[in-house]
């Protein structure tokens, strides 16, 4: 029986092969001109004006909080951040000292709860909302926007699972101030390990490129890193050691890069593909089970399909008898993750609570079948 896996030939051995072609000719490994290659082309693909390129999806949550900290741009420490998220989301804004507010989730497209949404909106002066797209779906974006704008909070966007997801022909990408995407191994593209953030900011683009490095002005245009070491009165020697903000060392290499622009040159086909298996999932999945609900116009570049279950432990167990790899949705409820427990107590809320509990992830790559997903589907619906 073959193991039908979550991510299956990401890189395949066309990447493969390219990539030693270009591995002969001994170029620049560490970051350097293909990782502002990648950048530009990414920025294209997406359709944003700059895209910086980091180690990965969780360092590029890290780049964009803390590049509102140094920019000066949050009012006050309250950062709204899902229930249902990934520990990355959290993580950094627990780090920087700001104070995470937990929201529901909904039970359609697993984004925020509107409702619950504005009313944290009304009853807290909020800086900020860190809106993730669970696993490509894509959220009631034109209501969490008008919010945004009601309550004067800043929107950023975690779609670390979802390159490609589209709202109204948009990419999520181009939402918010900036947004995180992961290029892990198991995602939507990949360049090994590695992230970018995307932004049409241009004080932010700069920030976060010296974030990425230590603080330093290297990446910077020439007219930038001339108006920084006029300012500062710094000589050109000088500046190859002048650190202008706090910053990291964060950066991915040419190497990932070279890996990565092979990746986008087949996007649009690996999107597609992993579309018309969501739809075959929604196709032969019973009526009587939980399904996601798109709104006309959406589009889901889905990186596994979600399932909710009372029978999850069973229907689990058949899965995985079946060589099917599954895993739990996303990583069910912040709330009562021990580390969240330990610093502020366990935060139930109604609809992730049920995601917790009842909530799995199947495989959705370019290399299913029909029949493999027929036959999980068959699996699903048969186990009770």
């Amino acid at each position: 029986m073959k193991k039908i896996l979550l991510a299956q030939d990401t890189i395949d051995k066309n990447d493969f092969d390219r990539l030693i072609e270009w591995l002969k000719i001994h170029p620049r490994l560490t970051k350097g001109e293909k990782t502002i290659e990648f950048e530009t082309q990414w920025a294209k693909a997406v359709g944003s004006k700059y895209a910086v390129f980091v180690n990965s999806g969780s360092s590029a949550n890290l780049l964009m909080l803390y590049s509102l900290i140094t920019t000066n741009r949050l009012k006050n420490d309250k950062i709204v951040v899902p229930a249902l998220s990934w520990i990355t989301d959290i993580s950094p804004i627990i780090q920087f000292g700001l104070d995470p507010v937990l929201v529901d989730c909904n039970n359609k497209n697993l984004s925020v709860d509107l409702k619950q949404l504005e009313f944290i909106f009304k009853s807290y002066e909020q800086a900020a909302l860190l809106l993730v797209s669970i696993l490509g779906l894509v959220p009631d974006m034109d209501e969490i926007l008008a919010l945004c704008k009601k309550y004067d909070v800043l929107l950023l966007v975690d779609n670390c699972e979802g390159l490609g997801s589209k709202h109204k022909g948009n990419n999520l990408e181009t939402y918010g101030l900036m947004a995180s995407c992961s290029t892990y191994y198991g995602h939507i593209i990949s360049t090994i390990e590695g992230g970018m953030v995307t932004t049409d900011d241009e004080e932010l683009y700069n920030t976060l490129k010296m974030l990425r490095s230590h603080g330093w002005d290297r990446d910077l245009s020439n007219a930038k890193k001339q108006e920084l070491r006029t300012l500062h009165n710094i000589s050109g020697f000088n500046s190859l050691y002048t650190f202008y903000t706090t910053g990291f060392n964060v950066r991915s290499t040419d190497l990932s890069a070279y890996i990565g622009i092979g990746q986008l040159d087949k996007l649009d086909a690996i999107v597609k593909k992993r579309n018309e298996n969501y739809l075959l999932y929604k196709k032969h999945l019973n009526d009587n089970l939980w399904k996601p609900v798109d709104k006309e116009g959406d589009f889901v570049s889905n990186l596994g399909y979600p399932v909710i279950s009372q029978h999850r432990e069973k229907i689990v167990s058949k899965l995985i008898e079946n060589n099917i790899e599954v895993r739990p949705l996303v990583s069910g409820s912040m709330g009562c993750q021990p580390f969240f427990n330990n610093l502020y107590g366990k935060q139930q809320f109604r609809q992730t609570s049920i995601i917790d509990h009842e909530g799995f992830y199947v495989p959705n790559h370019p290399m299913l079948t029909e029949d493999d997903i027929k036959l999980i589907c068959n699996i699903i619906n048969e186990t009770k």
